[in-house]
């Protein structure tokens, strides 16, 4: 009898798979329960304060949060979480937004100065950065974020080149003070150089990197201003992408360079190219083609946003205050030296262009 009753036990471990996802998805709870409520407050305050922003916001509120307390063991898998998977899907539904005819919309004449200034950018964050004794991850995300697109930039580069998170709040704060800073010059440079319209829409789209602060710096100027400053930045968010797959092909160069092991070059392909950023490129071509609704853009809008707000809360809250105090004000100085080079560049070449 006894022996009957113990038949069953061999049954166990064909039970065992279907509990298996229980406890990869248990933990993450707390600890993305906590993001999602922190980006729920930097949203209520971004909307507020247009010109701070919800991501911002987020990213301060959980670097505050952390040092009042710092975040345990029960809540460091969804918090991890969030900073990668949700920050993925983020860029994932960043892609929506754009489109391919966006560039022929802006115009030949603006490609240039999108391209020269983002290349002065880069060119200028290797070199600055490698001067002021900056770390690779931490130039290269102040560099794309200035460059590029800000926080997006920053959130679709981090996960392709495994930045930390402290770096990726220091990279992202920096971008945001030179964003304020841009919004409360650009205006009065605008109106001291006599710009037009068109010409201070180029300016605006191509030198100034949030969104956000993009549409505030030129709604002081007017509105065909801003009309124009939001294409040409839609615009060059796409440069997201052939950036992301130079930095995957330099990362993974990298990585064969110091690694004993070899991968079959097959392998190697497939992964040079993240999944995420696949996402991405089907999601713009999806809008390009008109797949996705004019009427869902807003909420898509909305959508990545908050989810890049949530990204960016689990970031605060994973990041060492300690080692941002070893960082010291460095990556402040890199900022700036970009700042300033990018918003030069964008106006000498709109001069040589004839755009000016």
């Amino acid at each position: 009898m006894s022996e009957d009753l113990d038949c069953p036990a061999p049954a166990r471990p064909e039970s065992e798979p279907a509990r298996a996802p229980r406890p990869a998805v248990a933990p993450v709870v707390p600890g993305l329960a906590l993001a999602l409520a922190l980006a729920v407050a930097g949203t209520a305050v971004g909307r507020t304060f247009p010109l701070v922003g919800g991501p911002v916001t987020g990213i301060v509120l959980g670097v505050l949060l952390a040092a009042l307390k710092r975040p345990g063991a029960r809540w460091r898998p969804g918090i991890g979480f969030a900073s990668t998977r949700v920050l993925r899907a983020s860029v994932v539904v960043l892609g929506s937004q754009l489109s391919l005819g966006q560039i022929v919309q802006v115009g030949v004449g603006s490609i240039p100065v999108m391209l020269g200034s983002l290349v002065v950018c880069l060119t200028a964050a290797y070199g600055i950065g490698r001067w002021l004794g900056i770390v690779g991850d931490l130039r290269t995300l102040i560099g794309v974020g200035t460059g590029v697109c800000g926080a997006s930039a920053i959130a679709a580069t981090a996960p392709v080149i495994g930045a930390a998170g402290a770096e990726v709040a220091y990279a992202v704060s920096t971008i945001f003070l030179f964003n304020v800073a841009a919004v409360l010059t650009f205006p009065l440079l605008g109106h001291l150089l006599g710009m037009s319209q068109h010409s201070f829409g180029l300016f605006a789209g191509t030198a100034v990197n949030d969104t956000s602060s993009v549409v505030a710096a030129a709604t002081v100027y007017g509105r065909t201003a801003t009309d124009y400053a939001v294409v040409v930045k839609l615009t060059r968010s796409l440069l997201i992408i052939p950036l992301c797959l130079g930095l995957a092909w330099l990362v993974r160069r990298r990585d064969r360079a110091t690694s004993a092991v070899t991968a079959r070059p097959r392998l190697q392909v497939v992964k040079l190219v993240p999944a995420f950023l696949i996402g991405f490129l089907l999601m713009t071509t999806a809008n390009s083609l008109g797949f996705i609704p004019a009427a869902a853009h807003h909420g898509l809008s909305e959508l990545s946003v908050f989810l890049i707000t949530v990204a960016l809360c689990a970031t605060g809250l994973s990041t060492d205050l300690a080692a941002l105090r070893r960082t010291g004000p460095r990556p402040l100085i890199l900022g700036a030296c970009l700042w300033v080079a990018v918003s030069a560049t964008s106006l000498l070449l709109q001069l040589l262009t004839g755009s000016l």
